[in-house]
C-alpha cells in the first residue's frame, strides 16, 4: 500500500474517496427490490416460496418453511462442546451489557394538580435477519446473538429469525443453537429481500413484525430502507469500516491484522491506519502483504485495501483523533500506549477499542456491546443497536380541574396564534360553569 502524509492533497483525495463510497446501488437494483416487496405483499406465501426455491432451496416445501423441533434437536447434537462453551460465554456477556440499557417508566408530580409520565413498552414482535453466506457454510451466529438478545431483554413477546436455507432446505445447526439460546420463538427458512418483505407485511405463514434488525447484502439493505416507516429498523448499514490510530509503540503486526479483519468483509469495506510513526507505517504495509498471503478471503481483502484502505502518517495523536471525528467511523481502535488519555477526545465513532489487547473482533463476538454499528459517517448522529430499538415510549398526562384552569388561557393564546381555533375551543368549552 502507498503511504500518505497528512495533510497533503493526495491524502485529502484518498480520504474523500473513502468517505464518499457509502451505500451504492443502481436504479435497476432499487426497482428489482421494490418489485420483490410488492410481489410478496400481494401474493404472500406463494411469492415467498417462489423466490426461496429459485435462489436457495429448489425443493423446499411450504410446510417446512418453519424450522421444526426435530431440526432444533438435531442441531444441538451436531455442534461441538467448544462451540457451546463459546456461545454460552457470548450470550452471558452480551446480555449483561444490554440489561444495563433498560429504561424504566416514570411519573412526575412536581406541579400541583398535574401528573406527567412516560411508559416504556416493548414492541409486540421483532424480526432478526441472519445472512446465510456461502450457502450456509459460514453462518453469522453473532448476528443472531446481537439481534435476539436485546429484543428479549426489552420484553418483546415474539421474536422471529429469518435466514436463507441451504440448497437442501436445512439451516446451519450453529444458527439454530444460537437462536434457541437467545429465546427466538420462530425460525423461518428464507433470505434476501423476500424475507424482509415477509417480516414487514406478513404472509399466511410468516407473522408480521414491528421491528426488523440485522445485516445483509445489498438486497436486504435496500429492502429494509424501503420498508422503514412501515416497520422500525435498526439502521441503513453501509460497508464495514475500521480506523486504527497508532503511536510509535504500536505493534505493526497487530495494526495490519486489525485492518484485514474488516477488509475481508467486503470489496468496498474500508480500513485506515493513522500513525505518528513512519516506521510503524512502513512495517504495517509490509505486514499487510505478508498476512494477506494465506488469507482465504485474500482477493476480497486485497481489493478492499487497494481501493478503500489507507496508511497515513500524521503529526500527532490529536490530529489523528480530529480526522477520526470527521470520518465518524464504525470501528475506532486506539493502538496507543495510554489510550485512556485520549478516549475523551473521541466524539464520533460507533465503538472505540482501547489498547493493544482489544482488537475489533472482540467486539464482534463476545465483549458485550452490540456489533451492529452506524457506518458511512452516521456515527455523527446514530448509535449501536440496543434495547431501545425494541421499545417505544408513550407519554402520560393528567390535569386536575384547578391545574387546567391555571393554564387554560396560555393554551388558548398559543392555539389562536397558530390559527387552530378548534384547539382553543376544546379548552374554552371546559371553562364554562
Amino acid at each position: 500500500m502507498n503511504i500518505f502524509v497528512y495533510p497533503s492533497p493526495e491524502a485529502e483525495e484518498k480520504f474523500k474517496k473513502i468517505v464518499d463510497r457509502g451505500l451504492g446501488y443502481s436504479e435497476d437494483e432499487l426497482e428489482s427490490v421494490n418489485a420483490i416487496l410488492s410481489d410478496v405483499k400481494k401474493r404472500g406465501d406463494a411469492a415467498l416460496m417462489e423466490y426461496t426455491r429459485r435462489f436457495d432451496a429448489p425443493t423446499l416445501l411450504l410446510e417446512n418453511l418453519i424450522v421444526s423441533e426435530e431440526e432444533f434437536a438435531l442441531a444441538e447434537r451436531s455442534v461441538s462442546p467448544e462451540f457451546m462453551k463459546a456461545v454460552d460465554r457470548a450470550v452471558d456477556q452480551i446480555a449483561s451489557f444490554h440489561k444495563k440499557q433498560l429504561r424504566k417508566s416514570w411519573i412526575d408530580t412536581d406541579r400541583e394538580g398535574v401528573m406527567l409520565g412516560q411508559m416504556v413498552l416493548p414492541v409486540d414482535a421483532a424480526g432478526v435477519y441472519a445472512p446465510g453466506a456461502k450457502g450456509g457454510k459460514t453462518p453469522l451466529v453473532s448476528s443472531v446473538l446481537m439481534g435476539g438478545i436485546p429484543a428479549k431483554i426489552a420484553g418483546v413477546k415474539h421474536i422471529s429469525l429469518m435466514t436463507p436455507p441451504t440448497e437442501d432446505g436445512s439451516v446451519n445447526p450453529h444458527l439454530l443453537v444460537a437462536a434457541r439460546k437467545v429465546g427466538i420463538d420462530t425460525v423461518y427458512k428464507a433470505g434476501s429481500a423476500w424475507a424482509i418483505a415477509a417480516l414487514a407485511f406478513g404472509t399466511e405463514t410468516v407473522k408480521k413484525v414491528d421491528v426488523i434488525v440485522g445485516p445483509g447484502n445489498m438486497y436486504v439493505t435496500l429492502a429494509k430502507k424501503i420498508v422503514s416507516g412501515t416497520v422500525g429498523i435498526d439502521m441503513i448499514a453501509g460497508p464495514s469500516e475500521i480506523l486504527v490510530i497508532a503511536d510509535d509503540k504500536a505493534n505493526p503486526a497487530h495494526a495490519a491484522a486489525d485492518m484485514i479483519s474488516q477488509a475481508e468483509h467486503d470489496r468496498v469495506a474500508s480500513a485506515v491506519l493513522l500513525t505518528t510513526s513512519r516506521t510503524v507505517a512502513e512495517q504495517t504495509a509490509a505486514e499487510l502483504k505478508k498476512q494477506l498471503e494465506n488469507l482465504p478471503r485474500k482477493d476480497i481483502a486485497q481489493e478492499s485495501l487497494e481501493h478503500f484502505g489507507a496508511i497515513m502518517v500524521v503529526s500527532d495523536i490529536d490530529t489523528a483523533i480530529e480526522l477520526a471525528n470527521g470520518i465518524a467511523t464504525e470501528h475506532l481502535e486506539l493502538l496507543v500506549e495510554n489510550p485512556f488519555d485520549h478516549v475523551g477526545k473521541v466524539k464520533n465513532a460507533g465503538a472505540v477499542f482501547l489498547g493493544s489487547h482489544t482488537p475489533e473482533p472482540i467486539g464482534d463476538y463476545i465483549a458485550g456491546p452490540n456489533h451492529v454499528l452506524p457506518t458511512a459517517g452516521t456515527a455523527r448522529f446514530s448509535s449501536a443497536l440496543s434495547v431501545d430499538h425494541f421499545t417505544k415510549k408513550t407519554s402520560l398526562i393528567y390535569y386536575s380541574r384547578q391545574a387546567f384552569e391555571d393554564e387554560a388561557q396560555d393554551i388558548m393564546t398559543l392555539a389562536d396564534i397558530e390559527g387552530l381555533h378548534g384547539h382553543a375551543n376544546a379548552i374554552k368549552v371546559r371553562l364554562k360553569p
